[in-house]
């Protein structure tokens, strides 16, 4: 099964590179990112930009539909042209599959404000102690993943350790 989670970065540009670091383990079989999106918002800009990251995987394991909803949801954002009015009825059910619900949209909507940024992720295999020794000087906040309660916990604790 694969793994949603959102990562919140203090800085504009931290998902980008947060998102560098992991397309390297990728490449060393330590995590297989399916698909990714990232939403940057600038200081003093209206609406963060949001960009899908279409190359990480064939065919986008999660398709510009489900990004575009999802940002417009959080954002009121288009997002690849997508008009979004239509669409809330049917985010409920849709949404629920990946463990996003009114929880998961409140946090993220709340943490990622102007001056921030946010990756979010589909992951599967990741080599969690190696994952985490990785990415250990790199400074973000885990907003919200469809892991276990155990397994989230778990991952907190390791990060937070020094």
């Amino acid at each position: 099964m694969a793994t949603l989670s959102v990562l919140k970065f203090d800085t504009p540009e931290g998902a980008q590179g947060m998102l560098d670091t992991l397309q390297t383990l990728q490449k060393q079989e330590l995590i297989q990112v399916q698909d990714a999106a990232i939403v940057s918002w600038p200081e003093g800009a209206k609406k963060p930009k949001t960009k899908q990251l279409q190359n990480l995987a064939a065919a986008g394991a999660l398709g510009g539909a489900f990004w575009g909803l999802l940002f417009g949801l959080l954002f009121f954002v288009p997002f690849l042209g997508l008009a979004i009015g239509a669409a809330f009825g049917a985010l409920g059910g849709h949404f629920a599959d990946y463990g996003i619900d009114d929880k998961f949209i409140n946090s993220v909507k709340d943490k990622v404000t102007p001056g921030t940024s946010a990756l979010f992720l589909l992951t599967s295999g990741a080599v969690q102690d190696k994952l985490v020794a990785a990415v250990k000087g790199i400074k973000f906040e885990i907003i919200q993943t469809n892991l276990t309660q155990e397994q989230e916990d778990q991952l907190r604790a390791a990060f937070a350790e020094e």
